[in-house]
C-alpha cells in the first residue's frame, strides 16, 4: 500500500522538527513526511521523506557546529570554515587543498580556498609551499581552538549518549546508510550531467 505525502505545511511541520506521540500513527497510516509533495516517487516514498529529515538535519547540525565553535571562542565562522578547520587539524598532519576537498567532498575549491584564507588571516592555520603545491596545518591557536570544540561538544551533544547503547548501534548503521546514499546520489548526478 503506497503511502499519501504530506507536505511540510504548518500542520503538518511540527510531527517533523519534534515527533509528537500522532508521528507514529501517521506512519502507520501510511503517511510520509515529506517537503515536496510533488517529488515523491511510488519506487521509493522513503526517499522523499529521508531527504526532507536530512534537509532539517542538516540545517541543525550547521546551526551546531557554527554556534559550538562560538561557544569555543571563534565567532564568525561559517559551516564550511569550522568543517575545514577541524579537517586540517586532523591527526596532526598537513593537508593538501586537493585532500581536503576530497575528504569534505566538496567540488568547488574556490569554497576551500576562500575558507582557508579566513583561517591563515584568523592565524588558526598556517599555509607552507612544498614544491608546487601549498600544504595548511593548524596553528597552535587553530588546535586549541578545536580542542575547546571538543570540550563543549562532549558537554552539551555527546553527554547525551550511553557508550555501547542501542541508539550508537542505530547511529552506526545510519551513518553507512548515509554513505551508501552519498554514492547514489554521486551518481545520479554524473547521470544529470548528460542530460
Amino acid at each position: 500500500m503506497a503511502r499519501k505525502p504530506v507536505s511540510d505545511s504548518p500542520a503538518n511541520a511540527e510531527p517533523v522538527a519534534s515527533p509528537s506521540p500522532a508521528a507514529p500513527l501517521a506512519r502507520a497510516a501510511g503517511v510520509n513526511i515529506v517537503s515536496s509533495s510533488h517529488l515523491v516517487s511510488v519506487r521509493s516514498p522513503e526517499l522523499s521523506e529521508f531527504e526532507f529529515g536530512l534537509n532539517t538535519a542538516y540545517n541543525a547540525y550547521s546551526r551546531w557546529v557554527v554556534r559550538c565553535m562560538g561557544a569555543a571562542g571563534v565567532r564568525d565562522l561559517t559551516f564550511l570554515d569550522v568543517l575545514v578547520l577541524h579537517h586540517v587539524n586532523h591527526r596532526g598532519r598537513a593537508k593538501r587543498l586537493a585532500d581536503i576537498c576530497f575528504v569534505l567532498n566538496v567540488e568547488d575549491t574556490h569554497l576551500v580556498t576562500y575558507a582557508l584564507k579566513k583561517l591563515v588571516g584568523l592565524g588558526l592555520v598556517a599555509g607552507e609551499r612544498v614544491g608546487k603545491e601549498a600544504t595548511y596545518a593548524t596553528t597552535q591557536a587553530g588546535a586549541d581552538a578545536c580542542a575547546r570544540y571538543r570540550e563543549i561538544r562532549e558537554q552539551c551533544l555527546t553527554s547525551n549518549f550511553t557508550e555501547g547503547s542501542e541508539e550508537n548501534l542505530e547511529i552506526g548503521e545510519l551513518a553507512r546508510l548515509l554513505r551508501v546514499l552519498t554514492g547514489l546520489y554521486e551518481q545520479a548526478a554524473r547521470s544529470a550531467t548528460s542530460l
